[in-house]
């Protein structure tokens, strides 16, 4: 497993001949340790296009230094970063970087750990990363110290020759005048966060500064060589927040492009195993299909279309293991419950038949990642949000279209409400509250969509959605539970006790959607006037 830290620097542009300033002048720091010369080299992974870097994303492997080993570096737009920690990474300018950087051993030169590849499989999508820059670097390493001898921070005075490896020109060789080397030179500073708060990098500037040092042009050493322009080397900026004033179409765009942030950020940890990773995946490609389908009359029905067959595909295959997850997880609970004897061989036998189905699924979920299927749907994804196929009924103004759409989704939950009541007892009723709680969970993203135009109410009517789409969730899981329970009662080879014990199983979720049911219609009748009523 990879470990990981966040990093905090800010990188500065400096001429060949500058001298270190006197650091211990920068207001809060109190020494300044001996200067540690290191030489480093790395060699950068990526593809022939640059996918990686063009996403700021850097993958090498170092030599040298305290830190040898392979390094993933994601910025704010990757993979489980918490945007609430620190300020998002930018290409360049004039604010620290925070980035989540992951470590692995050296292991082998051109053999990527599993665990870093498995965060980028899903940018490299089907390309392989190789070698694109060698970069050898001469590091004097100024340690900053603060009052009880705190290491805020060190200044790294780096001298940097940089080689284009391979098919690497791409990008950088294009920019390049004809018959310039492959190679160049330069001079950088980073200053970079040990145990400081981010107040120290505008301290530091005016002293800085005046030797000469200016905000680096480039976010990264790889952006500079391979010559990638300021907008290209860092996260891509994304679609505009949507404004009351604007179209309706930006709602979507806007709604679509946070949910592709959340399939790409959990992609990883389902690759890895990771606990609730599948669940976050599943979540971030049900809320983009709900909210393509209720905006569907604004955008291209064959774009559209295609976009919610393929997020249904791979729903339904995230699906499967997550189902047999919770229901593992809920009838162990459960099993709990009964003589600890028996327990332990009615939890075995429920471990062996649901650990089995969500092995084999799990097999099927990581397959279907790394499918060119898997790959194309997050390019189309990325396509229709980057360049949404928006109809003219698109362009009306979103605040007034924003209540039209929620009320369409909260009057077909209306509907399926009533249709429920209507039926009888068995599956039909059964079929038609989980109908409920479809209709309640596309009301609830798009009331979410619609949050930036209409701030509160629409988040009131979001989490009215939401609280009776978990009640007949767990209506949902009881039903399943109890029918499972019954077919594994009814097998010939099933000892008599635990024939009992899972008759006794299944009685419990029987009461238990009986009482999920009954919590449904109460919850139904509070929340009636915020789903019935002025909607927004």
């Amino acid at each position: 497993m990879a470990s990981q830290a966040i990093e905090v620097e800010k990188k500065y542009d400096i001429g060949p001949d500058a001298e270190v300033p006197a650091l211990a002048e920068i207001p809060g720091v109190t020494r300044v340790g001996e200067p540690h010369v290191d030489t480093l080299e790395a060699v950068y992974f990526d593809t022939q296009s640059h996918t990686l870097a063009s996403r700021d994303i850097t993958l090498r492997r170092r030599t040298g230094g305290v830190d040898a080993g392979w390094h993933l570096k994601l910025t704010a737009e990757g993979p489980g970063f918490d945007e609430e920690s620190g300020d998002a990474a930018g290409g360049s300018g004039s604010e620290p970087r925070r980035r989540r950087e992951l470590h692995a051993p050296l292991g082998q030169p051109g053999v990527v750990p599993d665990s870093l590849l498995a965060h980028v499989l899903a940018y490299l999508r089907g390309e392989d990363a190789a070698p694109v820059v060698r970069l050898k670097t001469q590091r004097t390493t100024y340690a900053l110290y603060g009052e009880d001898g705190v290491h805020l921070a060190d200044l790294a005075d780096d001298r940097v020759s940089a080689e284009l490896l391979g098919a690497a020109g791409g990008a950088g060789d294009a920019a390049a005048p004809e018959g310039e080397a492959r190679t160049r030179q330069w001079r950088e500073w980073e200053l970079e966060l040990v145990h400081g708060s981010p107040e120290l990098f505008p301290a530091a500037e005016e002293i800085l500064a005046a030797a000469g040092a200016l905000p680096a042009k480039h976010g990264s050493k790889l952006a500079k060589v391979l010559a990638l322009p300021a907008r290209e080397s860092g996260a891509a900026a994304g679609p505009k927040s949507p404004g009351k004033k604007g179209p309706v179409s930006d709602l979507l765009t806007a709604y679509l492009a946070e949910q592709i942030s959340e399939i790409l950020a959990h992609d990883p940890g389902v690759r890895l195993e990771e606990p609730e990773a599948v669940h976050d995946l599943r979540s971030a490609t049900r809320r983009a299909r709900s909210a393509l389908a209720a905006y569907r009359r604004l955008y291209s029905a064959v774009a559209g279309r295609r976009l919610r067959d393929e997020l249904k595909w791979l729903g339904r295959v995230l699906g499967t293991p997550r189902d047999a997850e919770v229901m593992l997880a809920r009838l162990r609970g459960h099993t709990a419950e009964l003589h600890p004897g028996l327990a332990s061989a009615v939890k075995d036998r429920l471990d062996d038949e649901l650990g089995n189905r969500l092995n084999t699924a799990y097999r099927k979920l990581q397959k279907a990642l790394l499918s060119e299927r898997y790959f194309r749907l997050l390019d189309d994804l990325e396509a229709f949000r980057d360049h949404p196929p928006v109809r003219p009924e698109g362009a009306a103004p979103a605040r007034k279209a924003a209540v039209k759409l929620v009320a369409k989704a909260a009057k077909r939950l209306e509907r399926a409400a009533r249709t429920a009541k209507r039926t009888h007892r068995g599956a039909e009723h059964e079929t038609a509250l989980h109908q409920v709680r479809k209709d309640a969970k596309r009301l609830r993203h798009v009331a979410e969509s619609v949050e930036p135009v209409h701030g509160k109410h629409a988040t009131k009517i979001a989490t009215a959605a939401r609280r009776q789409q978990q009640i007949l969730g767990d209506f949902h899981d009881s039903v399943v539970a109890r029918d499972l329970l019954a077919k594994l009662a009814a097998a010939p080879d099933v000892p008599e006790a635990v024939a009992s014990a899972y008759v006794t199983l299944h009685t419990r979720q029987v009461q238990l959607a009986a009482d999920a049911e009954v919590d449904y219609w109460k919850e139904r009748k509070k929340s009636r006037k915020v789903l019935r009523g002025k909607v927004i």
